[in-house]
């Protein structure tokens, strides 16, 4: 999601994409790891699991902030359970909380995990909007128009080369075929959205969005079902595998942080679109691919998405932001709740772990003044 002016274009592309026939989520795999569950049964955010960023991107909105977190009860299916409160400061916000460069209006939240996931299963149970209207809130509780309720996985790695055009084997990571902007530069990037909610003002479809490196797909799927003011069930799997490339001989590859790296023009840059590979035998090698990310609402198949899907592992990222292609947000709060997530592993041998990791660094301070 980070960086998301520079495609903007991109977004504006989108296509809505049919229903699939009824198809429930399938029993989770033997092998499957459960590696994280919350609830916030403690009272807070645990610093071990997650963090919060006070971070600007994009354009059209001043960031998110901690101050927009909260801890709260509500009502889950009845029964009254601490939840994750992600708030969203409107354009007509003016109190004092504030975000990039001291602005009140548009501001939004964040909470990412300290863990970065792969292949796996990620089940997130949320609440957008309420079912009543309230001072200060949107016309339309249940449709807070002019933010960006969101899941998505991100993880994000800028590679610096010397040479634009010409691979660097001093520089194993750089690769000429993904130039970015403009410079001897890449941007490995592995996002997957599911989903974004709001584009333009409009719930009733949302954006299932993938990011490999510099590629981009970003489809639409129904999702009316869950504006109802209640908590839903949202789940994706994820899934990577190993796909051999026996064109590849070891005078083109080099070694680096534990995987292999083309470094040969001739190689059409389709076939591999950056990713790594695994070392199987002399001049024989696989890739580290995404194959697909599947998404249900409920227990009900929402959405697929099998083109430019990533294999790095990511930080799973839960919130609200305002961008300018959300709309106007001609309210002053509104807000969007999580109950409870799960995360299992499937460990694929697609999964490509360590190239990217790190937390998101803060880019503004308390006062709203720009980082450094």
């Amino acid at each position: 999601m980070l960086i998301r002016q520079l495609f903007a274009s991109i977004l504006l592309l989108n296509f809505v994409v049919p229903l699939f026939a009824d198809d429930p989520v399938p029993p989770l795999p033997e092998s499957a790891r459960l590696v994280l569950e919350e609830d916030w049964s403690s009272g807070r955010i645990e610093p071990e699991r997650w963090y919060v960023p006070r971070k600007k991107w994009g354009d059209g909105n001043h960031g998110v902030v901690p101050e927009n977190v909260q801890i709260l009860p509500d009502k889950v299916d009845q029964e009254e359970k601490n939840v994750l409160v992600c708030v969203a400061r409107g354009d007509q916000y003016t109190g004092p909380i504030v975000g990039f460069e001291g602005n009140a209006d548009r501001v939004g939240s964040l909470v990412v995990s300290q863990a970065h996931f792969a292949s796996g299963r990620f089940e997130v149970r949320m609440k957008i909007g309420s079912s009543e209207a309230y001072a200060g809130g949107p016309h339309d509780p249940l449709r807070p128009a002019g933010c960006i309720p969101a899941v998505w996985t991100f993880g994000y790695r800028f590679v610096e080369g010397r040479s634009k055009d010409e691979f660097d084997p001093e520089v194993p990571l750089y690769n000429p075929h993904m130039p970015a902007y403009g410079i001897a530069a890449n941007e490995y990037w592995s996002e997957i959205d599911f989903p974004e909610f709001g584009k333009e003002g409009k719930f009733d479809k949302a954006m299932y969005n993938t990011f490999l490196q510099n590629r981009h797909d970003s489809r639409l799927f129904d999702v009316s079902s869950v504006l109802d003011g209640k908590y839903h069930t949202l789940v994706t799997q994820w899934r990577t595998h190993l796909r051999e490339l026996p064109e590849i001989k070891d005078e083109q590859v080099v070694a680096a942080d534990g995987f292999w790296w083309v470094q040969d023009k001739s190689v059409p840059f389709e076939t591999y679109l950056g990713n790594p590979l695994k070392r199987l035998g002399k001049d024989r090698y696989a890739l580290y691919e995404g194959t697909e990310a599947i998404h249900w609402i409920d227990g009900k198949l929402i959405a697929r998405n099998d083109k430019w899907v990533p294999a790095m592992a990511a930080q799973l990222n839960l919130g609200v932001w305002l961008p300018s292609w959300a709309g106007p947000a001609q309210w002053q709060k509104a807000e969007v709740r999580f109950a409870s997530i799960r995360v299992w592993q499937f460990d694929d041998e697609g999964d490509v772990r360590g190239i990217l990791s790190g937390n998101l660094q803060d880019n503004f301070d308390k006062a709203g003044r720009p980082l450094n």
